[in-house]
């Protein structure tokens, strides 16, 4: 599955403010439990997601937050996944009929594939639902020149009625 950056970035920094507002510090008390020099607004960036946090910074915080890394960072992978709905294993159930019919003019690899399917079908009572696990839904995206998850959203939004 390809991961969209900003917008785990972004849930990211919402987890971590979380636990430093849930400790009851602010961004100063937790600057003064870092052994690094780092500026307020640093953290603030951190928090907003507006800034890329390395490995090694986000350990620094998560010690100074007596949070383990993994546990945070199984938070906010749950997280992300379950915003699209759709869990790491599980991948997406796709009306063909809508696909076929989407306005989305970036959907069109998929839409052309979606038109095959429906075509193979040929009238008969074959399901127009398919399965996409994880892996085909990474390739789809690729394929649209969009992110796995900017193409979750799209599939979502084609949750009106198929003509």
């Amino acid at each position: 599955m390809q991961l969209d950056a900003g917008a785990y970035q972004r849930m990211l920094g919402e987890e971590l403010r979380r636990l430093r507002e849930e400790r009851g510090l602010t961004r100063r008390d937790l600057n003064l439990r870092l052994h690094s020099d780092l500026s307020l607004q640093a953290i603030a960036t951190y928090e907003l997601g507006t800034r890329q946090c390395s490995v090694v910074r986000l350990v620094e915080l998560c010690t100074a937050l007596n949070e383990a890394p993994e546990a945070l960072l199984a938070r906010v992978g749950r997280r992300y996944l379950g915003t699209f709905g759709v869990a790491e294993s599980e991948g997406v159930r796709v009306d063909l009929r809508r696909v076929a019919v989407a306005p989305h003019h970036e959907l069109a690899p998929f839409r052309r594939w979606a038109e095959g399917k429906l075509a193979e079908c040929g009238g008969r009572d074959d399901p127009y639902e398919v399965h996409l696990d994880p892996e085909a839904l990474s390739r789809l995206a690729e394929l649209c020149g969009t992110t796995t998850a900017g193409l979750l959203v799209r599939i979502r939004s084609l949750a009106g009625p198929a003509t």
